[in-house]
């Protein structure tokens, strides 16, 4: 392993619409990104391109987070190309809805192992390698606070990040590592799309006193400065970036 001065930041669940805004942003603010995906190699490779043609550093790397030996990997990949890690940012998530009582236990075992088991495997190798004044985040939901139907395993999955986010910041306590969750509010990304029709999203923009749906763009400005030197004394905290929607 190199060791560089030069600040490296890990966003897994790149490819999405948030994640991938999320990459360019902290690349903008000077960041070597490592981009992690799941599945879709196309997009993490158009991504490191546009990163790689701001004159930043980036390289891709394919892992399941559901695989605590591919998340593993990744963090390995990570050190043995830029030397260091100061920032991860978990933004991989899946939003099947369905209700308590169909007793779908297929949907909810998966929204809790991709959710919550994930986000435990990645916060566990991000504490083991961020460097000190680093930066951990995770990713909730504002969709907590209003308990919609149908929502029932997502909440219970995002209930449960954020409670590891409140431990992991007391676990760090002595080697200045920064530990939050950002909770977005209804955002205008392709998972947030999926199954929804016209009539439901406006509704749903409409919830908010902005009276819109967020923007990828919304999301990474909060993630940078949580990231950036402005952040460092906020930890332990959920930032609920939403427009007043919650």
């Amino acid at each position: 392993m190199t060791e560089t001065t030069k600040k490296t930041a890990v966003v897994i669940g790149a490819t999405g619409g948030i994640g991938r805004a999320i990459a360019l942003r902290l690349a903008k603010d000077g960041f070597s990104i490592t981009a992690g995906y799941a599945g879709n190699a196309a997009k993490a490779v158009e991504l490191v391109a546009a990163i790689k043609s701001t004159g930043e550093a980036a390289i891709a790397v394919k892992a399941d987070v559901t695989n605590a030996s591919e998340v593993e990997q990744l963090f390995k990949a990570t050190l043995d190309t830029f030397g260091r890690i100061d920032v991860v940012v978990h933004t991989a998530g899946i939003m099947p809805i369905s209700k308590i009582a169909d007793g779908d236990l297929e949907i909810f075992d998966r929204v809790i192992a991709t959710n919550l088991r994930g986000t435990f495997i990645v916060l566990s190798q991000a504490a083991k390698h961020v460097s000190e004044r680093g930066r951990i985040l995770a990713f909730s939901s504002s969709v907590l606070a209003k308990s919609f139907p149908g929502y029932g395993s997502y909440c219970a999955s995002k209930g449960g990040v954020e409670a590891l986010v409140h431990v992991l910041a007391n676990e760090l306590r002595g080697r200045n590592i920064t530990v939050n969750a950002v909770a977005p509010g209804p955002t205008g990304t392709e998972l947030f799309l999926k199954g929804k029709s016209q009539e439901l999203i406006q509704q749903l923009a409409q919830m908010a006193p902005m009276e819109r749906l967020g923007t990828p763009e919304d999301i990474c400005n909060a993630v940078s400065f949580l990231a950036g030197p402005d952040g460092g004394w906020v930890n332990a905290q959920v930032f609920r970036v939403n427009g007043g929607f919650a």
